[in-house]
């Protein structure tokens, strides 16, 4: 008896050892729209059992997470380059510089971990990691921080000639036409605008989508709102896909790279419910000062109070207009701000992480993208969804006037909100015991206790 004993004792400190040294390492693209969702998904693996390594060169203000560790990468290509050399050719020139330091990286960590590393997920637009990870025999998950739908269109591009792509897209028939009969797409929605010349952005494309060996892809999305694109994604990438989103409703984690200011709060508490449209352009949106003017004057004749962040300094003639009905901010607790009982509407650039906070919150769009996948959300919201206005062609104050009544106060509106709020529902049960996400994020649990 005591032999059986002493092997079953054996046995479960095995066990607990394993656990103890069950690690995930993750690697973001030092950029806020995806470190946010990267340090969301490692919160929720560390609730599920695991220790948390975060692989990083410039992220220092989220360090602090309980559960994580954060090992810095030395830089190799500062982020301050994408302005010089276009996001296409950054990234082009970051993953080629990259793969040495992070190798470095993770030969010393497997050294203090006795070469127990469960898996290394690291975001799509590091794909140097997989060759890292191909060397070290460690399993590698992808994780895209855009739609489905974003990632359907990659993996359409990345098969496209760019020659022959470059003459058919120019054919005003060509654009309307749906790609190759895919939701619905049409080769003009691709989102390939704002991303430089499109023979590199096709190449970088196939660097992405074309030579993946990895055992998954995480997806913060949910199937309630994207059940086609992940049915077309399973089928065509050979790989388990984990639709584990939204993951900002589990979690907790202030991933924030910017100061927010929190007075807005206040200044919401003093508003009527759904009276006030919220302007939050995202981190990296840049508008002239005569876009900047006609917005303020819209706002102002739309006679609705308005709550607006805008990192650059506005002029003299702007910040008087503002301060009889507007609140401006440099940055915002968005989440806090989205799910406030004042806040109607929200004027955004339809980054994916905000297109899901405000769906998860009930909160009707205006869509002013810009750039890329931006442009594909907005169609969503708009066209499949119908959550949302989109404002076409210059920003003036008659078209701004005119989004923010439909949206606020007419009853095209209501119809919105009321559609905005049965995705919120669906998005919420999504995430709960028995929903889809939460058995995905189960399911991708399973696989790397396998490993």
């Amino acid at each position: 008896m005591k032999e059986v004993r002493d092997r079953e004792k054996e046995r479960d400190q095995t066990m607990e050892k394993r656990i103890e040294k069950r690690r995930i390492v993750l690697l973001p693209i030092p950029v806020q729209g995806h470190i946010t969702p990267m340090i969301q998904l490692g919160q929720g693996l560390n609730t599920k059992g695991f220790l948390i390594t975060v692989a990083h060169g410039e992220i220092n203000q989220v360090n602090h997470l309980p559960g994580f560790q954060f090992l810095t990468i030395p830089e190799s290509l500062p982020m301050s380059q994408i302005k010089t050399l276009g996001p296409v050719e950054f990234l082009i020139k970051l993953n080629k510089t990259s793969e040495a330091s992070f190798k470095n990286c993770i030969a010393q960590l497997l050294l203090q971990q006795d070469n127990d590393i469960a898996c290394i997920i690291y975001d799509e637009l590091m794909y140097f990691s997989e060759a890292v990870a191909k060397e070290f025999k460690i399993p590698s998950v992808i994780f895209t921080t855009a739609s489905a739908t974003n990632q359907v269109c990659g993996c359409v591009l990345s098969k496209l000639n760019a020659d022959k792509f470059l003459i058919d897209i120019e054919d005003p028939e060509v654009q309307d036409k749906v790609v190759e009969n895919l939701l619905q797409l049409r080769y003009k929605d691709l989102p390939t605008s704002g991303m430089g010349t499109l023979d590199r952005y096709l190449e970088i494309c196939k660097e992405v989508f074309n030579r993946r060996t990895a055992s998954g892809v995480i997806i913060n999305t949910s199937s309630c709102l994207e059940s086609s694109s992940l049915s077309w994604l399973q089928q065509e990438l050979g790989v388990p896909v984990y639709p584990l989103g939204p993951l900002h409703i589990t979690s907790s984690a202030n991933c924030s790279l910017l100061e927010e200011d929190k007075s807005c709060i206040e200044w919401l508490n003093k508003q009527e419910p759904r009276s006030v449209i919220y302007i939050g352009l995202g981190s990296k949106a840049k508008m002239e000062s005569k876009e900047v003017l006609e917005m303020a004057w819209g706002l102002f004749d739309s006679n609705q109070p308005f709550l607006w962040v805008i990192i650059e300094s506005l002029p003299e003639e702007v910040s008087k207009i503002v301060s009889e009905k507007g609140y401006i901010v440099k940055w915002a607790p968005q989440s806090e701000v989205l799910a406030h009982p004042a806040v109607g509407g929200f004027w955004s650039h339809c980054g994916w992480n905000s297109t899901l906070e405000s769906i998860a919150e009930g909160v009707p769009m205006i869509c002013r993208p810009f750039t890329g996948e931006q442009k594909l959300n907005a169609k969503y919201i708009e066209s499949v969804w119908r959550t949302g206005i989109k404002l076409e062609g210059e920003v003036e104050r008659g078209g701004v006037e005119r989004a923010v009544k439909r949206l606020l106060v007419d009853e095209e509106g209501a119809g919105m909100r009321e559609r905005t709020l049965v995705l919120k529902e669906k998005l919420k049960a999504s995430v709960r015991r028995g929903g889809s996400s939460y058995n995905a994020l189960d399911e991708l649990v399973k696989y790397l206790n396998t490993e």
